[in-house]
Protein backbone atom coordinates (compact mmCIF):
# COMPACT_ATOMS: atom_id res chain seq x y z
CA UNK A 1 0.00 0.00 0.00
CA UNK A 2 2.82 2.42 0.68
CA UNK A 3 4.58 1.65 -2.35
CA UNK A 4 1.23 2.59 -4.24
CA UNK A 5 0.82 5.69 -2.59
CA UNK A 6 4.84 6.68 -3.15
CA UNK A 7 4.82 5.72 -6.75
CA UNK A 8 1.67 8.15 -7.13
CA UNK A 9 2.83 10.68 -5.42
CA UNK A 10 6.16 10.60 -7.97
CA UNK A 11 4.16 10.81 -10.99
CA UNK A 12 2.19 13.57 -9.91
CA UNK A 13 5.44 15.39 -9.42
CA UNK A 14 6.86 14.69 -12.67
CA UNK A 15 3.83 15.79 -14.04
CA UNK A 16 3.55 18.69 -12.01
CA UNK A 17 7.16 19.64 -12.83
CA UNK A 18 6.45 19.06 -17.21
CA UNK A 19 3.29 20.93 -16.48
CA UNK A 20 5.34 24.43 -15.24
CA UNK A 21 8.33 23.71 -17.14
CA UNK A 22 8.40 26.14 -20.23
CA UNK A 23 8.83 25.53 -23.67
CA UNK A 24 11.73 27.11 -24.94
CA UNK A 25 10.77 27.55 -28.66
CA UNK A 26 8.15 30.20 -27.01
CA UNK A 27 11.17 32.47 -25.68
CA UNK A 28 12.60 35.18 -27.29
CA UNK A 29 15.91 34.66 -28.61
CA UNK A 30 18.92 36.87 -28.25
CA UNK A 31 19.95 38.96 -31.86
CA UNK A 32 22.42 41.02 -31.99
CA UNK A 33 24.54 42.59 -34.39
CA UNK A 34 28.35 42.13 -33.76
CA UNK A 35 31.26 43.35 -35.57
CA UNK A 36 33.86 40.06 -35.84
CA UNK A 37 37.29 40.75 -38.06
CA UNK A 38 35.84 43.62 -39.41
CA UNK A 39 32.68 42.30 -40.70
CA UNK A 40 29.18 42.84 -39.22
CA UNK A 41 26.54 40.21 -39.14
CA UNK A 42 23.31 39.44 -37.57
CA UNK A 43 23.81 36.68 -34.10
CA UNK A 44 21.24 34.88 -32.75
CA UNK A 45 22.11 33.20 -29.75
CA UNK A 46 25.61 33.58 -30.33
CA UNK A 47 25.14 32.19 -34.09
CA UNK A 48 25.69 34.00 -37.55
CA UNK A 49 22.11 34.94 -39.24
CA UNK A 50 22.55 35.52 -43.27
CA UNK A 51 19.64 36.77 -44.64
CA UNK A 52 17.83 34.76 -47.41
CA UNK A 53 15.16 37.54 -47.22
CA UNK A 54 12.02 38.64 -49.40
CA UNK A 55 9.49 41.78 -48.67
CA UNK A 56 6.45 39.59 -48.08
CA UNK A 57 3.19 40.73 -49.82
CA UNK A 58 0.56 38.82 -47.50
CA UNK A 59 -2.05 40.36 -49.06
CA UNK A 60 -1.40 39.26 -52.89
CA UNK A 61 -1.18 35.39 -52.91
CA UNK A 62 1.93 34.93 -50.82
CA UNK A 63 2.48 31.76 -49.16
CA UNK A 64 4.37 30.53 -46.89
CA UNK A 65 5.27 26.78 -48.39
CA UNK A 66 6.68 27.36 -51.28
CA UNK A 67 9.05 30.54 -49.66
CA UNK A 68 10.38 27.94 -47.93
CA UNK A 69 11.55 25.81 -51.07
CA UNK A 70 13.61 28.91 -52.59
CA UNK A 71 15.99 28.33 -49.57
CA UNK A 72 14.31 31.80 -47.87
CA UNK A 73 14.78 32.17 -43.99
CA UNK A 74 13.46 35.56 -43.31
CA UNK A 75 10.80 38.09 -44.33
CA UNK A 76 10.05 41.51 -44.34
CA UNK A 77 7.02 43.19 -43.79
CA UNK A 78 5.78 47.10 -43.54
CA UNK A 79 3.31 46.31 -41.23
CA UNK A 80 2.22 44.91 -38.41
CA UNK A 81 -1.28 44.42 -40.17
CA UNK A 82 -1.24 40.33 -40.31
CA UNK A 83 1.25 40.01 -38.03
CA UNK A 84 -0.24 37.50 -35.45
CA UNK A 85 -0.67 35.54 -39.31
CA UNK A 86 2.30 35.78 -40.42
CA UNK A 87 4.38 35.22 -37.15
CA UNK A 88 2.88 31.94 -36.41
CA UNK A 89 3.73 30.58 -40.01
CA UNK A 90 7.36 31.84 -39.36
CA UNK A 91 7.21 29.51 -36.63
CA UNK A 92 6.39 26.82 -38.38
CA UNK A 93 8.34 26.94 -41.28
CA UNK A 94 11.41 28.49 -39.76
CA UNK A 95 11.44 32.21 -41.00
CA UNK A 96 12.72 35.02 -38.60
CA UNK A 97 10.66 38.28 -39.02
CA UNK A 98 12.33 42.24 -39.78
CA UNK A 99 8.67 43.43 -38.67
CA UNK A 100 7.21 46.68 -40.41
CA UNK A 101 5.53 48.71 -37.91
CA UNK A 102 3.81 51.42 -39.87
CA UNK A 103 4.50 54.69 -39.67
CA UNK A 104 2.57 58.24 -41.09
CA UNK A 105 4.16 59.40 -43.98
CA UNK A 106 4.77 63.72 -44.89
CA UNK A 107 4.38 61.78 -48.56
CA UNK A 108 0.57 60.48 -47.33
CA UNK A 109 0.01 63.77 -45.40
CA UNK A 110 1.22 63.05 -41.76
CA UNK A 111 2.10 66.36 -39.79
CA UNK A 112 5.36 66.28 -37.58
CA UNK A 113 4.43 70.03 -36.47
CA UNK A 114 1.02 68.52 -34.67
CA UNK A 115 2.39 66.81 -31.21
CA UNK A 116 -1.13 65.53 -30.88
CA UNK A 117 -0.53 63.19 -33.94
CA UNK A 118 2.85 62.57 -32.81
CA UNK A 119 1.90 61.32 -29.61
CA UNK A 120 -1.21 59.24 -30.90
CA UNK A 121 1.26 57.73 -33.03
CA UNK A 122 4.45 56.73 -30.24
CA UNK A 123 1.72 55.19 -27.68
CA UNK A 124 0.23 53.38 -30.67
CA UNK A 125 3.53 52.09 -31.38
CA UNK A 126 4.85 50.99 -28.02
CA UNK A 127 1.69 48.82 -27.94
CA UNK A 128 2.73 47.30 -30.93
CA UNK A 129 6.60 46.89 -29.85
CA UNK A 130 5.31 45.32 -26.41
CA UNK A 131 2.88 43.08 -27.88
CA UNK A 132 5.36 41.30 -29.90
CA UNK A 133 8.67 41.87 -28.58
CA UNK A 134 8.78 38.63 -26.31
CA UNK A 135 8.26 36.27 -30.18
CA UNK A 136 11.00 33.49 -30.81
CA UNK A 137 11.01 34.82 -34.61
CA UNK A 138 11.25 38.41 -34.69
CA UNK A 139 14.63 39.16 -35.73
CA UNK A 140 14.38 43.16 -35.62
CA UNK A 141 12.30 46.30 -35.68
CA UNK A 142 11.74 48.40 -38.92
CA UNK A 143 10.18 51.32 -37.75
CA UNK A 144 8.39 53.27 -41.11
CA UNK A 145 9.29 53.22 -44.53
CA UNK A 146 10.84 55.14 -46.84
CA UNK A 147 10.14 57.91 -44.19
CA UNK A 148 12.47 60.72 -46.25
CA UNK A 149 10.10 60.05 -49.61
CA UNK A 150 8.52 63.48 -49.98
CA UNK A 151 8.34 65.65 -53.57
CA UNK A 152 8.48 69.14 -54.41
CA UNK A 153 5.66 70.97 -56.94
CA UNK A 154 8.61 69.57 -59.66
CA UNK A 155 8.77 66.49 -58.46
CA UNK A 156 11.81 66.52 -56.95
CA UNK A 157 13.46 65.47 -53.81
CA UNK A 158 12.75 67.80 -51.21
CA UNK A 159 15.07 68.12 -47.94
CA UNK A 160 13.72 65.88 -44.67
CA UNK A 161 12.13 67.32 -42.02
CA UNK A 162 13.96 66.60 -38.79
CA UNK A 163 11.09 66.81 -36.73
CA UNK A 164 10.47 63.31 -38.35
CA UNK A 165 13.00 61.97 -36.77
CA UNK A 166 12.97 63.27 -33.51
CA UNK A 167 9.76 61.60 -33.55
CA UNK A 168 11.83 58.63 -34.47
CA UNK A 169 14.35 58.33 -31.87
CA UNK A 170 11.56 58.46 -29.03
CA UNK A 171 10.56 55.21 -30.79
CA UNK A 172 14.22 54.15 -31.08
CA UNK A 173 14.81 54.85 -27.67
CA UNK A 174 11.62 53.08 -26.42
CA UNK A 175 12.70 50.01 -28.03
CA UNK A 176 16.36 49.90 -26.51
CA UNK A 177 15.06 50.28 -23.29
CA UNK A 178 11.90 47.64 -23.49
CA UNK A 179 13.43 45.29 -25.92
CA UNK A 180 17.03 44.41 -25.26
CA UNK A 181 16.43 41.11 -27.09
CA UNK A 182 16.08 42.55 -31.01
CA UNK A 183 17.99 45.75 -33.06
CA UNK A 184 15.95 48.49 -34.49
CA UNK A 185 16.50 50.24 -37.90
CA UNK A 186 14.38 53.08 -40.36
CA UNK A 187 14.14 52.74 -44.03
CA UNK A 188 15.32 54.79 -46.31
CA UNK A 189 14.68 55.42 -49.98
CA UNK A 190 18.04 55.19 -51.98
CA UNK A 191 20.97 56.40 -50.91
CA UNK A 192 20.74 60.15 -50.31
CA UNK A 193 23.46 61.55 -48.15
CA UNK A 194 22.18 64.71 -46.95
CA UNK A 195 18.75 62.93 -46.15
CA UNK A 196 21.10 59.78 -44.23
CA UNK A 197 23.14 62.91 -42.18
CA UNK A 198 19.77 64.55 -40.55
CA UNK A 199 18.26 61.06 -39.50
CA UNK A 200 21.94 59.98 -37.69
CA UNK A 201 22.51 63.35 -36.18
CA UNK A 202 18.62 62.99 -34.64
CA UNK A 203 18.80 58.95 -34.04
CA UNK A 204 22.52 58.68 -32.76
CA UNK A 205 21.76 55.17 -31.40
CA UNK A 206 20.19 53.58 -34.41
CA UNK A 207 21.47 49.83 -34.34
CA UNK A 208 21.49 49.84 -38.22
CA UNK A 209 20.69 51.62 -41.53
CA UNK A 210 18.00 50.38 -43.86
CA UNK A 211 18.09 51.49 -47.65
CA UNK A 212 15.79 50.80 -50.36
CA UNK A 213 17.43 50.43 -54.49
CA UNK A 214 16.67 49.18 -57.01
CA UNK A 215 19.32 49.64 -60.02
CA UNK A 216 21.39 51.45 -57.25
CA UNK A 217 21.87 47.93 -56.28
CA UNK A 218 25.08 47.60 -58.19
CA UNK A 219 26.68 50.60 -57.02
CA UNK A 220 25.19 50.06 -53.18
CA UNK A 221 28.45 49.57 -51.33
CA UNK A 222 30.69 52.75 -52.90
CA UNK A 223 27.22 54.95 -52.34
CA UNK A 224 27.38 53.40 -48.52
CA UNK A 225 31.46 54.42 -48.27
CA UNK A 226 30.92 57.88 -49.56
CA UNK A 227 28.09 58.97 -46.87
CA UNK A 228 30.67 58.10 -44.18
CA UNK A 229 28.02 56.37 -42.28
CA UNK A 230 30.05 53.30 -40.36
CA UNK A 231 27.08 51.65 -38.88
CA UNK A 232 26.06 47.90 -40.35
CA UNK A 233 23.16 48.21 -43.10
CA UNK A 234 20.96 46.40 -44.96
CA UNK A 235 19.48 46.40 -47.74
CA UNK A 236 15.50 46.13 -46.41
CA UNK A 237 14.07 46.72 -50.84
CA UNK A 238 16.20 45.70 -53.75
CA UNK A 239 14.63 43.86 -57.00
CA UNK A 240 14.03 44.99 -60.45
CA UNK A 241 15.04 48.94 -61.88
CA UNK A 242 11.91 50.98 -60.82
CA UNK A 243 9.90 52.47 -62.90
CA UNK A 244 11.85 56.02 -61.80
CA UNK A 245 14.47 54.42 -63.23
CA UNK A 246 13.51 53.46 -66.85
CA UNK A 247 12.98 54.77 -70.10
CA UNK A 248 9.88 56.45 -70.79
CA UNK A 249 7.65 57.59 -74.06
CA UNK A 250 7.12 61.01 -75.01
CA UNK A 251 3.68 60.89 -73.32
CA UNK A 252 5.56 60.43 -70.00
CA UNK A 253 4.74 56.30 -69.58
CA UNK A 254 6.82 53.93 -68.21
CA UNK A 255 8.33 51.20 -70.44
CA UNK A 256 9.10 47.43 -67.88
CA UNK A 257 11.54 45.61 -68.90
CA UNK A 258 10.68 41.59 -70.23
CA UNK A 259 10.59 39.48 -67.50
CA UNK A 260 13.81 37.43 -68.71
CA UNK A 261 16.08 40.53 -69.06
CA UNK A 262 14.66 41.66 -65.91
CA UNK A 263 15.68 38.62 -64.20
CA UNK A 264 19.22 38.76 -65.64
CA UNK A 265 19.37 42.27 -64.77
CA UNK A 266 18.35 41.43 -60.79
CA UNK A 267 20.67 38.77 -60.79
CA UNK A 268 23.62 40.64 -62.11
CA UNK A 269 22.99 43.04 -59.50
CA UNK A 270 22.77 40.55 -56.44
CA UNK A 271 26.35 39.65 -56.96
CA UNK A 272 27.73 43.05 -57.31
CA UNK A 273 25.93 44.56 -54.68
CA UNK A 274 25.43 41.91 -52.22
CA UNK A 275 27.55 39.01 -52.71
CA UNK A 276 30.90 40.68 -53.94
CA UNK A 277 29.93 43.64 -51.09
CA UNK A 278 33.16 43.86 -49.04
CA UNK A 279 32.54 46.76 -46.79
CA UNK A 280 32.24 44.71 -43.64
CA UNK A 281 28.86 46.79 -43.30
CA UNK A 282 26.20 45.07 -45.41
CA UNK A 283 23.93 42.30 -43.40
CA UNK A 284 22.56 41.65 -46.54
CA UNK A 285 18.81 42.11 -47.88
CA UNK A 286 15.17 41.29 -48.67
CA UNK A 287 14.64 40.95 -52.35
CA UNK A 288 11.45 43.14 -53.63
CA UNK A 289 8.48 41.57 -53.61
CA UNK A 290 6.92 37.44 -52.68
CA UNK A 291 3.82 38.19 -53.80
CA UNK A 292 2.28 40.65 -56.70
CA UNK A 293 1.12 43.87 -56.20
CA UNK A 294 0.28 46.58 -59.02
CA UNK A 295 2.61 49.45 -59.71
CA UNK A 296 2.00 50.89 -62.78
CA UNK A 297 1.64 47.22 -64.16
CA UNK A 298 0.81 44.51 -62.80
CA UNK A 299 3.92 42.45 -63.35
CA UNK A 300 6.74 45.52 -62.74
CA UNK A 301 7.51 43.66 -58.87
CA UNK A 302 6.15 40.89 -58.01
CA UNK A 303 7.57 37.39 -57.89
CA UNK A 304 4.13 36.17 -58.90
CA UNK A 305 1.33 36.62 -61.37
CA UNK A 306 -1.57 38.66 -60.24
CA UNK A 307 -3.33 34.69 -60.51
CA UNK A 308 -0.57 33.28 -58.51
CA UNK A 309 1.90 31.74 -60.91
CA UNK A 310 5.51 32.06 -60.53
CA UNK A 311 7.86 33.88 -62.38
CA UNK A 312 11.64 33.23 -63.26
CA UNK A 313 12.43 35.86 -60.43
CA UNK A 314 11.33 32.78 -57.84
CA UNK A 315 13.79 30.47 -59.93
CA UNK A 316 16.82 32.60 -59.77
CA UNK A 317 16.64 33.34 -55.96
CA UNK A 318 16.24 29.91 -55.49
CA UNK A 319 19.12 28.60 -57.32
CA UNK A 320 20.98 31.73 -54.95
CA UNK A 321 20.12 30.09 -52.08
CA UNK A 322 19.92 26.20 -52.47
CA UNK A 323 22.65 25.83 -55.35
CA UNK A 324 19.92 24.80 -57.96
CA UNK A 325 17.00 25.85 -59.98
CA UNK A 326 13.66 24.12 -59.17
CA UNK A 327 12.99 20.96 -61.65
CA UNK A 328 10.28 22.89 -63.35
CA UNK A 329 11.66 26.76 -64.38
CA UNK A 330 9.42 29.62 -65.96
CA UNK A 331 9.37 30.02 -69.54
CA UNK A 332 11.61 32.86 -70.59
CA UNK A 333 10.16 36.02 -72.31
CA UNK A 334 13.01 37.62 -73.87
CA UNK A 335 10.66 40.88 -75.83
CA UNK A 336 7.91 41.72 -77.51
CA UNK A 337 7.40 43.80 -80.07
CA UNK A 338 4.27 45.79 -81.37
CA UNK A 339 3.37 46.51 -84.96
CA UNK A 340 7.20 45.48 -85.76
CA UNK A 341 8.31 47.86 -83.20
CA UNK A 342 10.19 47.69 -79.17
CA UNK A 343 8.47 49.74 -77.07
CA UNK A 344 10.88 52.57 -76.77
CA UNK A 345 10.24 53.42 -80.41
CA UNK A 346 7.01 55.68 -79.30
CA UNK A 347 4.54 53.59 -80.65
CA UNK A 348 1.42 55.22 -81.91
CA UNK A 349 -1.76 53.19 -83.59
CA UNK A 350 -4.97 54.12 -85.54
CA UNK A 351 -8.02 53.32 -84.08
CA UNK A 352 -10.18 50.61 -85.59
CA UNK A 353 -6.80 49.63 -87.84
CA UNK A 354 -5.42 46.12 -87.39
CA UNK A 355 -1.97 45.56 -86.18
CA UNK A 356 0.00 42.49 -84.81
CA UNK A 357 2.42 41.97 -81.74
CA UNK A 358 4.98 39.13 -81.48
CA UNK A 359 6.61 37.79 -78.30
CA UNK A 360 9.51 35.83 -78.07
CA UNK A 361 9.79 33.30 -75.63
CA UNK A 362 11.59 30.19 -74.64
CA UNK A 363 10.95 27.29 -72.24
CA UNK A 364 14.25 25.82 -69.85
CA UNK A 365 12.30 22.33 -70.02
CA UNK A 366 11.31 22.66 -73.53
CA UNK A 367 7.40 23.11 -72.37
CA UNK A 368 4.60 23.69 -74.42
CA UNK A 369 3.84 27.15 -73.94
CA UNK A 370 0.64 29.23 -73.78
CA UNK A 371 0.36 32.70 -74.41
CA UNK A 372 -2.75 35.39 -72.72
CA UNK A 373 -2.87 38.69 -74.08
CA UNK A 374 -4.61 41.69 -72.80
CA UNK A 375 -4.84 44.91 -73.67
CA UNK A 376 -6.01 47.73 -70.79
CA UNK A 377 -6.64 51.61 -69.82
CA UNK A 378 -3.31 53.59 -68.75
CA UNK A 379 -3.00 53.81 -64.44
CA UNK A 380 -5.18 56.56 -63.96
CA UNK A 381 -3.74 57.64 -60.82
CA UNK A 382 -0.13 56.58 -60.66
CA UNK A 383 1.25 55.59 -56.72
CA UNK A 384 4.24 56.95 -54.87
CA UNK A 385 5.64 55.64 -52.15
CA UNK A 386 4.40 51.91 -52.52
CA UNK A 387 1.06 53.32 -52.08
CA UNK A 388 -1.96 51.21 -53.33
CA UNK A 389 -2.98 51.40 -56.75
CA UNK A 390 -5.90 50.76 -58.86
CA UNK A 391 -5.58 48.23 -61.69
CA UNK A 392 -6.92 49.84 -64.96
CA UNK A 393 -10.05 48.25 -66.76
CA UNK A 394 -9.18 45.66 -69.59
CA UNK A 395 -10.24 46.75 -72.74
CA UNK A 396 -12.20 44.18 -75.11
CA UNK A 397 -10.84 43.88 -78.56
CA UNK A 398 -11.53 42.12 -81.86
CA UNK A 399 -9.11 39.15 -82.13
CA UNK A 400 -8.07 38.55 -85.87
CA UNK A 401 -5.53 35.70 -85.04
CA UNK A 402 -3.62 33.84 -82.48
CA UNK A 403 -1.03 31.94 -82.25
CA UNK A 404 2.61 30.72 -81.63
CA UNK A 405 3.12 33.80 -79.93
CA UNK A 406 1.70 36.15 -82.10
CA UNK A 407 -1.51 38.09 -81.62
CA UNK A 408 -2.98 40.24 -84.59
CA UNK A 409 -6.10 42.54 -83.19
CA UNK A 410 -8.05 45.42 -84.23
CA UNK A 411 -6.94 48.42 -82.47
CA UNK A 412 -9.20 50.26 -79.34
CA UNK A 413 -11.43 52.94 -81.07
CA UNK A 414 -11.14 55.55 -78.24
CA UNK A 415 -7.57 57.50 -78.72
CA UNK A 416 -5.82 57.77 -75.54
CA UNK A 417 -2.98 55.44 -73.41
CA UNK A 418 -2.98 52.07 -73.84
CA UNK A 419 -0.45 48.72 -72.67
CA UNK A 420 -0.55 45.70 -74.48
CA UNK A 421 0.12 42.68 -71.82
CA UNK A 422 1.20 38.99 -72.77
CA UNK A 423 1.49 36.54 -69.88
CA UNK A 424 3.31 33.13 -71.41
CA UNK A 425 2.57 30.08 -69.29
CA UNK A 426 3.56 26.42 -69.33
CA UNK A 427 0.97 24.96 -67.83
CA UNK A 428 2.78 23.70 -64.84
CA UNK A 429 2.26 27.16 -62.23
CA UNK A 430 5.26 29.14 -63.96
CA UNK A 431 4.60 32.33 -66.53
CA UNK A 432 6.51 34.75 -67.69
CA UNK A 433 5.55 37.96 -69.09
CA UNK A 434 5.92 41.57 -70.85
CA UNK A 435 4.19 44.55 -72.00
CA UNK A 436 4.39 47.92 -74.04
CA UNK A 437 2.60 51.01 -73.67
CA UNK A 438 1.40 52.61 -77.04
CA UNK A 439 -1.04 55.50 -77.85
CA UNK A 440 -4.39 55.37 -79.98
CA UNK A 441 -4.60 58.47 -82.00
CA UNK A 442 -5.53 59.30 -85.63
Amino acid sequence: MEKRIILVLLTLIFISCNTNKTNTTDLPQKVSIKKVNGNHNFYINDSIFKIKGVGFNYEYRADFENLKKTGANAIRTWTTKYADTILSAAKKFDFKVALGIHIGKELWGFDYNDSIAIKKQYERVTKIIEKYKNHPNLLCWVVGNELNLLFDENGGLKDVNPKVYEAMNDIVDYIHKNDPNHPVTITFAGVIPPHLKVAMEKIPELDLVSVQVYAGLETVENEMKATGITKPYMITEFGPKGFWEMPKTEWNREIEEASGPKVDGISNRIKKGLIKNNSGNCLGGFAFVWGQKHERTPTWYGMHHEDGKQTAYIDMITKLWTGKYPENRAPRVDSLLLDGKIATANIKLKPNQTYTANVYASDPNADKLIYKWEIAEEVDIRSQGGEKEQKPNRIPVKVIEEKNGQFTFTAPEKQGEYRILVYVYDNKNKAGNANIPFLIKE
